[in-house]
């Protein structure tokens, strides 16, 4: 058994003493006697001194030449290699994520650093032709000062990699808020930002629930120390920060939740789609934004597809986190608590599949070929819900752990009206090997991301991620779509004419004769 971490924020880099907003005692959600750490948390009094602090550090970051922090980040890459299986063991024994998925976020990570390398080189303005002689423009891109980035505990190190990477490079400050009950892999991602070549001040860690926060963030938009908020967790808490940050005329980046619909046309590749549906329905325990909610399968194919997807789940593997599994435990009670209410919309007229049992795993409710001791973590049965419809709650209710509905098509419009209806718009996926289909699903689908062939989830570092409608305000992370979020552009024109020229005025009139006509 490993040692139980004792962590607390980080302002400048030093740990800081008391905790103001209470302490956490965080289980190993797969094996609940073991204490992974205790947390001192901070509360919003810490979070808007962290903000000062990094307001008053932005100006010297932000002098720092772009391919000079661009190192940074190249170093901070070579650090996360370095401590590759430390981190990623980590992970899984603070929220039960499998080692194999572990191992394949703290890569994003490191993919995400080698991309930013060498974006601190390509930080790329214009040169514009003016309307006048004598005349150039330009454009820059000038970082936006303080970012907040608060982010969720399903995946704690790649998705902070994608706000605070960038916004590092950008010339930006950060204020990292990690979700509460992933605090020792977050001080541990710190740690490591920190001993990067990062400057004291630019990286300020805050642990702290999340009503402290929001109050946090609010006073800290109000004395004008924050400039950006960055956001990754539920549609009705973004929904708040968009709020509140639009009274203050900013534009947060809202990455909220999904109702990820995989579509299965009459053509498709059956062990293929199954295979899509298994990962992308049950990897992490269903606990990603972008897992599946719903398989759309077509009427034709819908019980050859149930059957197979069915025995899929009954067969795969589940249980501890440490060896080969479909899926661990929940990552905390919080969730698994949530997901037994999310149970309870089952209806009558569904069909359950996929284990022995439905609820939590134990030796009353066994899952048979379970992995380890069930009584030991928060481990739940996978469920499939067959006959799910539109007017069903379920269609409609990003369920977060190990449940996907399937519901049934006859045409290609009844599918895309299954596939948006919830409003949600975050990732898709549809099965086929008709091109026409591909590009009319394309075309029509709410999702921001959309997969042929390929599963609801799986991202990579240099393509644009973000959704649409609940799943978030039309930002998009990764790649250089996400400069958009962490810098302004900046305009500049230089006359050295000699003498003041107006724009739209004092332009040049080249005659034409409108008249003309050839000759017949």
């Amino acid at each position: 058994m490993s040692a139980t971490r004792t962590v607390t924020s980080l302002l400048d880099g030093r740990p800081v003493d008391g905790a103001p907003g209470g302490t956490l005692t965080i289980p190993n959600p797969a094996d609940l006697k073991e204490t992974v750490a205790n947390a001192k948390l901070g509360d919003a009094g810490m979070f808007l001194e962290a903000c000062r602090r990094a307001k008053a550090a932005q100006p010297g970051w932000a002098a720092i030449p772009a391919p000079v922090r661009g190192r940074a980040i190249q170093h901070l890459g070579r650090l996360v290699e370095e401590n590759f299986e430390a981190l990623s063991r980590l992970i899984t024994r603070e929220i039960g994520k499998p080692i194999r998925e572990s191992r394949g976020e703290v890569q994003e990570v490191v993919d995400t650093c080698n991309f930013f390398l060498g974006e601190g080189r390509r930080l790329y303005g214009q040169t514009v032709p003016s309307e006048m002689p004598d005349k150039q423009l330009f454009t820059f891109r000038m970082p936006v000062g303080v970012a907040a980035i608060v982010t969720a505990g399903n995946f704690p190190v790649a998705v902070p990699s994608w706000y605070i990477v960038p916004a590092l490079v950008c010339g930006n400050t950060i204020v990292w808020k990690p979700a509460e009950y992933t605090p020792a892999t977050a001080e541990a991602f710190a740690q490591l930002i920190l001993h990067a070549g990062i400057p004291a001040g630019v990286f300020q860690l805050v642990l702290a629930e999340g009503a402290q926060t929001f109050d946090g963030i609010e006073r800290a938009l109000d004395e004008e120390v924050l400039d950006k908020v960055g956001f990754t967790g539920s549609s009705e808490v973004g929904r708040r920060i968009g709020e509140l940050c639009g009274r203050h005329l900013q534009s947060p980046c809202l990455e909220l939740g999904g109702k990820n619909p995989l579509v299965v046309m009459p053509d498709a590749d059956l062990d293929l789609a199954v295979e899509g549906a298994l990962f992308s329905g049950f990897g992490t325990a269903g606990q990603r934004c972008t897992s599946l909610g719903t398989a759309i399968v077509h009427r034709d194919v819908h019980d050859d597809f149930i059957g197979r997807f069915s025995k899929a789940v009954t067969d795969a593997p589940i249980g501890d986190p440490a060896r080969d599994v479909l899926y661990g435990p929940m990552i905390s009670a919080r969730f698994s608590e949530r997901f037994e209410r999310w149970l309870e919309l089952i209806r009558p007229h569904h069909a359950v599949f996929g284990s022995d049992g439905i609820g939590r795993i134990s030796s009353s409710n066994p899952r048979t070929g379970f992995v380890g001791d069930p009584e030991a973590g928060l481990y739940y049965h996978p469920v499939i819900v067959d006959g799910v419809t539109i007017e069903d709650e379920l269609s409609r209710t990003e369920t977060f752990g190990p449940i996907v509905g399937v519901a049934s098509f006859d045409t290609f419009d009844d599918a895309i009206e299954l596939a948006n209806s919830h409003g949600y718009g975050l990732s898709s996926s549809i099965y086929t090997n008709d091109p026409l289909s591909v590009f009319h699903y394309r075309d029509r689908i709410s999702a921001g991301m959309v997969s042929v062939n390929n599963s609801t989830s799986g991202a990579e570092a240099h393509l644009p991620f973000g959704g649409n409608g609940r799943s978030g305000n039309g930002s998009r992370q990764s790649g250089q779509w996400v400069l958009d979020q962490f810098t302004r552009w900046q305009a500049m024109n230089w006359d050295y004419s000699g003498h003041l020229q107006k724009a739209q005025m004092d332009t040049a009139d080249l005659q034409s004769r409108p008249e003309f006509r050839l000759p017949n």
